[in-house]
């Protein structure tokens, strides 16, 4: 792309107003900081940088002579790859919707980027469906309050992985926060599964007993810290175990694998949605090969 062509792309970027949205992207990341369940206090600087983001992603959905362009810029286009595909949303009085859907771009393999769309539009498209259900029930007997919101960041984008973070928030009543990741080989276009990483099903019980130790290592450092583990529950509670062999993980910047649990999926729910990054001592001798996991 010559001189001439790069400044006219400049101009007209400069040239696009900005969106009436702009407001609300923003009120909604500052009300998202201020509550803790929503992301761990290490991710709050990510907001600013979805709200950057999503100025862009405005640009792209809206012109798609503006997305061709950009994507002609080597700097620019690499860093869009997971756009606003569809927005579903709801501003009543008791009953808020905010359900944004991803859709990535720029895979080679566009079977796997298709069935990771697909996925995508699904699962939020039954996630409206299911909020519209309940407040028209919730309306027929009395009204109440209801609200949901999901949404999506890039987690680890570099030269080998890809690892996009779905979250969904429901208030009803109380709380409830569920995160999902997607971890992309971008050299092989593959998805990279948590099995697919180690040599056998060993993973289960190693992963798991290194996560108990830490899990006590905080409980005895800091006394806020609350998990569900054999001797530190109640009789009713269901103390932590193991993990599910197809956990929910991604793979960090600085190549190291994490776990996550959702809210209330290992501690109460003023635990919020916790991660534990699992040092890779503890597992290389299963792993099948150092390539992702240093």
């Amino acid at each position: 792309m010559n001189n001439n062509r790069l400044d006219q792309l400049k101009q007209d970027y400069m040239n696009t107003p900005i969106p009436r949205e702009l407001d609300f992207v923003v009120r909604k990341a500052l009300q998202q900081n201020r509550k803790k369940d929503y992301f761990k206090k290490a991710r709050v600087a990510a907001a600013s940088v979805a709200a950057a983001l999503a100025l862009v992603t405005v640009g792209v959905n809206s012109s798609p002579v503006f997305a061709q362009a950009l994507a002609e810029v080597p700097v620019v286009g690499s860093m869009v790859k997971v756009l606003t595909f569809r927005q579903f949303t709801v501003n009543e009085d008791n009953f808020e919707a905010d359900i944004k859907v991803p859709e990535i771009q720029g895979l080679e393999n566009k079977d796997l980027e298709g069935s990771l769309n697909k996925k995508y539009l699904a699962e939020n498209k039954k996630l409206y469906e299911e909020f519209m259900a309940d407040m028209e029930d919730l309306k027929e007997k009395g009204g109440g309050h209801l609200g949901v919101s999901s949404g999506y960041e890039v987690v680890t984008d570099n030269d080998t992985i890809f690892a996009v973070e779905r979250y969904e928030f429901t208030v009803a009543g109380s709380s409830d926060t569920k995160i999902k990741y997607d971890t992309i080989d971008k050299k092989r276009q593959v998805l990279i599964t948590l099995p697919s990483l180690f040599k056998d099903e060993s993973y289960v019980e190693v992963i798991s007993d290194n996560i108990i130790s830490q899990m006590k290592e905080q409980i005895k450092s800091d006394e806020s810290k609350v998990y569900w583990l054999e001797g530190y529950v109640e009789e009713f509670e269901q103390p932590f175990e193991r993990i599910s062999k197809d956990q929910s993980f991604y793979i960090n910047a600085d190549g190291k694998l994490v776990i996550s649990f959702d809210k209330y999926e290992v501690g109460p729910g003023c635990m919020g949605v916790v991660e534990f990054v699992i040092p890779t001592e503890a597992i290389a001798d299963i792993l099948v090969s150092n390539e992702y996991i240093k």
